[in-house]
């Protein structure tokens, strides 16, 4: 990259992963992929940004289940050396009374009109580490909480560090993709350290730090916001700032990284307009806004439905909005498109999963994360039932499929659980439970099912994205109103609700039952014998949801709202 090149770049984003492609195994889940999408729609739309996230090139880890749903987790090799390059560039963070040093890797996103992203990979795996540091960039999310501390310091300081070191000396914006990246602050506070002044406020220039920061937080969960013990710390890190501003660092006697991105940052959002009532509501007295979240829906469309917009609505793919136009396909070129799109899928899974699934049958698809609070086996609560709208309502096939943390206890055991329905229902109702679930499967599965099914427990879903992919590819989604569906959802128009806003979450029992009467009494009756309704339900999904819920317009926001 020329030198004027990297002079233009103003905006750093840090993220703990990256999902670009199902070959790079740089991410985990919903946040990886998200940020992969954001980074497209930046190069597509010509956003001056830079990237920065750890290599991960252990990856996440791959997913084996056995015969009774047990899952076991194996290291993942990519070949990092076939999609980064190397750059002449090493840096160094000091944990605990050592130097670590950092090199860096490089990949190339390239837009629609040829702009560029460069996104920067760190590394630790150098013969110059202790054998312990070398493996601090190997595992997302791996190892203890040490080892998650260790990563953010990598991330976060060594991160300012590399970028500065590669040669971006006008970054005017940092922004930081969820907690954990929040150490950069930290670093850019000490920058502004005055020897010699007493006044621990007047030491340090907080605003100047907050007026670069910028903070993403993308959960509800109490889990996925990072707190780590002060011993800890104080081994760690070489600064004593956090213990000199504990106001700013330290909440109930911890270091909470999310308290540090709230505390030092000027624009702060969580990613529906929903999550963002419950995130000010847990952080009270902090200006939250929201940004929607999106998809970068060039990465998602379906083969046959990209040929139909194609076709139908040229200049879509650099106009997103345009897909408002959707309206006007044909009915039976919709059908075609999805009846290509599901073959493909039915196809995949009965070579996979031996599953003996047809064409015809109704198919709903269910894949994300498996943690309790998602509610994986809500579909499955009352087999009986669901046997008996099989029988009278018309067939279903059910496609399931995600990963456990491999230390979420509960995740692995709902797993289990479902391995157990699917025995259950032979061979009334023929159920697949893929195995690794990955972004290949992601495309697969929300472009070829019939119905998008999605029923976490509500106020947890802070967004959820696979839904959106799905209304791109014409599949309705029947979804409790948490997260983005609050906003996407028209009942009877691009899909439905389980449950209202007024009953959500209060009783799992009540949420089966109204899934089931969704299904039994609107669904497949309109499925099987009214598919005119259903065609119509389809591109509505199409050109009300996917025009809007895509990341073309969310990095727009950001662009007005945040980095502006």
């Amino acid at each position: 990259m020329n030198k004027q090149d990297l002079g233009k770049r103003k905006i750093a984003y840090f993220t703990m992963e990256v999902g670009f492609d199902p070959k790079m195994a740089t991410y985990s889940g919903g946040l990886g992929v998200l940020a992969g999408d954001t980074l497209k729609s930046c190069a597509d739309l010509g956003v001056s940004l830079i990237a920065v996230t750890l290599l991960n090139e252990k990856g996440y880890f791959a997913q084996k289940l056995g015969a009774e749903g047990a899952q076991a987790e194996v290291p993942v090799d990519w070949p990092k050396e076939e999609f980064l390059t190397l750059l002449p560039v090493q840096v160094s963070v000091n944990i605990e009374d050592r130097e670590v040093r950092i090199r860096v890797w490089e990949y190339i996103v390239k837009g629609i009109t040829g702009a560029t992203i460069p996104v920067h990979f760190l590394d630790t795996n150098l013969q110059e580490n202790s054998e312990y540091d070398r493996g601090l960039t190997s595992f997302l999310y791996g190892g203890d909480q040490w080892y998650r501390l260790c990563q953010e310091i990598i991330l976060g300081i060594g991160g300012v560090r590399a970028i500065e070191a590669i040669g971006y000396k006008n970054i005017e914006k940092y922004h930081m993709n969820e907690g954990h990246a929040s150490l950069l602050a930290l670093e850019l506070l000490e920058r502004t350290k005055k020897d010699g002044e007493q006044d621990v406020h007047k030491k340090y220039d907080l605003e100047s730090v907050r007026n670069k920061c910028i903070f993403t937080t993308h959960t509800p969960v109490a889990a996925g916001h990072d707190r780590f013990p002060l011993d800890f710390v104080k081994r760690a890190l070489r600064s004593n700032l956090p213990f000199e501003m504990p106001d700013i660092f330290i909440r109930d006697n911890e270091i909470n990284m999310t308290w540090i991105a709230l505390n030092l940052s000027k624009y702060i959002n969580g990613v529906a307009k929903k999550h963002g009532e419950v995130t000010r509501e847990m952080f009270p007295g902090y200006t939250i806004d929201s940004i929607t979240n999106g998809i970068h829906l060039l990465t998602w469309v379906a083969t046959s439905f990209k040929k139909l917009y194609d076709k139908y609505i040229p200049g879509w793919q650099s106009d997103y909005f345009s897909l408002r136009y959707a309206l006007g396909i044909p009915k039976e070129e919709i059908f075609q498109a999805h009846f290509e799109a599901k073959k493909e899928l039915i196809d995949y899974v009965n070579a996979r999963a031996g599953a003996g699934m047809d064409y015809d049958t109704f198919t709903i698809g269910f894949a994300r994360r498996v943690t309790p609070y998602k509610r994986a086996d809500l579909l499955l609560t009352d087999i009986n039932r669901l046997v008996e709208i099989n029988d009278k309502a018309g067939r279903i096939q059910i496609v399931y499929a995600g990963k456990a943390h491999p230390r979420d206890g509960g995740g692995k055991e709902l797993i289990k659980k479902i391995f157990s329905r699917i025995k259950e229902l032979k061979p009334k109702i023929k159920i697949a439970y893929l195995e690794n679930y990955d972004m290949t499967q992601g495309k697969l599965i929300t472009s070829g099912v019939d119905l998008w099914l999605n029923n976490p427990l509500p106020p947890q879903e802070a967004s959820g994205t696979s839904g959106m992919k799905a209304c791109l590819n014409g599949v309705p989604n029947l979804s409790v109103l948490d997260g983005w569906w609050i906003e996407g959802c028209i009942e009877n128009v691009t899909g439905w609700a389980i449950g209202t806003l007024q009953t959500q979450g209060r009783d799992s029992a009540q949420d089966a039952r109204d899934l089931y009467q969704k299904l039994e009494k609107i669904i497949l009756p309109m499925f099987y014998n009214e598919k005119d309704k259903w065609f119509d339900i389809m591109r509505h999904a199409i050109a009300l949801n996917a025009s809007f819920f895509n990341t073309q317009r969310m990095v727009q926001e950001y662009v007005l709202n945040a980095y502006l």
